[in-house]
């Protein structure tokens, strides 16, 4: 051996020895990797191959009381991208403008951003979306369902509307997300080396179906809500006002069939309103009611015994001096009977009669009546009102609240207490859903009436729905008088208190039931600020409920007419037989046309509501002219026509 081999061989043992120790380590890690551990990198090599994507759950739908759709799904697709994985970004933004439309250089300059995600289409067409998916595998796109309206601004404020997400803002598509969103799903799939996902998943991958929503059906009746918000829009046109808002109830079970406050917006477009407009006014806003709230001392009156109903007061000739204060009447009244107060709506008269049944009974009927408490309906945001305690009372809080000022209320409770007349003493909870049905057909919930308290014995609100119709016939509400048919309400004028005092500013208000023997339906309408002259209750508000209680009456069959008569009926809600909604259905009960025609129905002597219904039935599309029931059509019936031909109605 040479002497440099000896000079260097501790060197070369030393590093020999330290490679075969190496390749000897290298070796048992590879036996422990691919032997013992094998089922663990297996594990993990899979898991870098896949991605679990979600699958969304398709929002359920909400329908009025008469299975009408009030919202859609529309489904929609979002394109996106990470920047800096698109190499070719100029080539990909030409493409997909190509696709969509729209100007390339809008791509171009988002995916030249620095942001690690961005989004190129947040809601394009399906079939573009489907384009997309196949021409640019890049691209991240992603199905999602877009939330649409049918109906714009009928029932806005009650039916709400959904963000970007598709989850509830406001109104009922908030208050019930729960039941309407459902719950995602996911699917697994296999992922490429670029990191991109494939149009697949493998059967034996797994994979979790999402669980659509639930379907809600309403108490609103749309035909109601439509015909309450077309004359309030007519009436505020009319009298100037600033606002208007009105609610429909059935005062046997406490369904609400129509609630609206103007101006509203459209849920297409909730962005293109003052936020104002998407409140739900008739249960968030409280305003003084005035006479409307009278009904609270005469029923006080009647119930202590206090006071009968041929006792007389001196309304002193329309002026009378309470604790410095001066409380006029409308008109010169002198002496009028206990009843006679209530219908010509004396303010004199009615304080007089609050001095001698005192505070107590006033504060106990005001709530027993439901003022001062959330009425309970299940919707966001109701206000409870304002009713002070007795104790905090003032020396003309007495006079003032027997009357309809110093207290606050919704328009949802002045109807609730109405509807308390109306059904012979019980206040009830109001309902705005009938049912909730889930993606399966299970019933999930039904509504049934949900008493609250008795307010007094019938044979009180007997007396008083008697009072509240001298009220129509020969007091200040005879314009809501509906000939042919009897009615009971109240009017009511009050001042606006703005920046700590009574403005010249008014509110009109009108509340009432019909018919009176057997109420169906309860109305609540109020006027914001309308012009002087139409400021008074039974000139605004009054005949406005007039027309609403008339073209419900031409529109359903289930009302008979009823002349009116002074017969005296109770009408408690123990003897009225509630019926139960149906459930949704979406069966296609069409039968099929002979030779591509249909026969035209004789729909005369028709409401409008059964016309109309037999006709699209028949796969005609009807026109009215005129109100009342059909008394000629054209085409004559028994002719051949082809579905979707128009059919013309006459009415009167």
């Amino acid at each position: 051996m040479t002497k440099n081999y000896q000079k260097f061989r501790p060197r070369i043992l030393f590093v020999s020895s330290l490679i075969v120790l190496m390749w000897i380590g290298l070796s048992v890690r590879l036996v422990k990797i691919m032997v013992f551990d094998s089922s663990y990198y297996r594990k993990i090599g899979f898991n870098q191959s896949q991605k679990q994507e979600p699958l969304k759950a398709v929002r359920g739908n909400i329908f009025d009381r008469n299975q009408v759709q009030l919202t859609k799904n529309i489904i929609h697709y979002s394109i996106g991208a990470h920047p800096k994985k698109i190499l070719k970004k100029e080539e990909l933004s030409e493409t997909l403008s190509n696709i969509t439309g729209r100007d390339a250089e809008i791509y171009f300059n988002k995916l030249s951003s620095n942001r690690r995600f961005v989004t190129l289409e947040s809601k394009i067409k399906r079939e573009l979306g489907e384009k997309v998916l196949k021409s640019l595998p890049d691209l991240i796109v992603e199905r999602k369902s877009r939330r649409s309206y049918p109906h714009s601004n009928i029932a806005s404020q009650v039916i709400g509307f959904t963000n970007t997400d598709d989850s509830g803002l406001v109104g009922i598509e908030r208050q019930f997300e729960e039941y309407l969103s459902g719950k995602d799903g996911w699917i697994v799939k296999q992922v490429n080396v670029a990191g991109r996902t494939g149009s697949f998943h493998k059967a034996n991958y797994p994979k979790q179906d999402p669980d659509d929503g639930s379907n809600i059906q309403l108490t609103i009746d749309l035909e109601y809500q439509s015909i309450l918000q077309e004359e309030l829009q007519r009436r505020i046109d009319e009298s100037g006002a600033k606002g208007a808002m009105g609610v429909l109830m059935d005062p046997q079970n406490g369904d609400i069939l129509a609630m609206a406050s103007l101006p509203d917006f459209d849920l297409n477009n909730p962005n293109m309103t003052p936020l104002e407009n998407q409140k739900n006014k008739v249960i968030t806003d409280q305003f003084e009611p005035g006479s409307t709230f009278k009904i609270v001392a005469a029923t006080a009156a009647l119930n202590t015994g206090k006071i009968s109903l041929n006792d007389e007061f001196n309304c002193e000739v329309g002026k009378f001096e309470f604790d410095g204060w001066t409380i006029s009447d409308h008109e010169k009244f002198g002496v009028l009977t206990f009843p006679q107060i209530i219908a010509n709506s004396s303010n004199v008269g009615v304080i007089k009669i609050a001095q001698i049944i005192g505070k107590e009974p006033l504060y106990r009927l005001s709530r027993n009546y439901g003022f001062g408490t959330p009425t309970g309906i299940s919707f966001p945001g109701e206000s409870q009102g304002i009713l002070r305690q007795k104790k905090d009372w003032s020396k003309m809080s007495l006079a003032s609240v027997s009357i309809g000022y110093e207290v606050g209320v919704t328009a949802l409770q002045i109807a609730s207490a109405y509807s308390a007349i109306a059904n012979g003493g019980v206040l009830l909870k109001p309902q705005i859903v009938m049912q909730i049905i889930s993606n399966k057909g299970e019933l999930l919930y039904k509504s049934k009436p949900e008493p609250i308290r008795k307010v007094v014995k019938a044979e009180t609100m007997l007396i008083m729905k008697d009072i509240l119709s001298k009220v129509i016939n020969e007091g200040t509400g005879t314009k809501a008088d509906v000939e042919g048919w009897s009615v009971a309400g109240k009017t009511g004028t009050a001042r606006k208190y703005m920046k700590g005092g009574y403005s010249k500013k008014y509110i009109s208000n009108f509340a009432g039931f019909f018919p009176t023997e057997n109420p169906r339906i309860v109305g609540v309408v109020m006027l914001d600020e309308p012009n002087y002259g139409l400021h008074w209750g039974g000139y605004g508000a009054a005949p406005l409920f007039k027309r609403i209680a008339q073209r419900i009456i031409n529109l359903d069959d289930s009302f008979k007419h009823q002349k009116k008569n002074n017969e005296k009926t109770t009408n408690n809600l123990a003897q009225h037989k509630i019926e139960q909604p149906p459930l949704l259905s979406t069966s296609n009960t069409h039968t099929p046309y002979e030779d591509g025609y249909t026969i035209t129905p004789d729909v005369r002597g028709m409401s409008i509501r059964k016309a109309k219904k037999v006709l699209l039935e028949k796969k005609f599309k009807p026109k009215f002219t005129g109100s009342g029931k059909v008394i000629w059509q054209s085409p004559s019936p028994g002719t051949k026509k082809i579905p979707g031909t128009l059919c013309i109605l006459g009415l009167n």
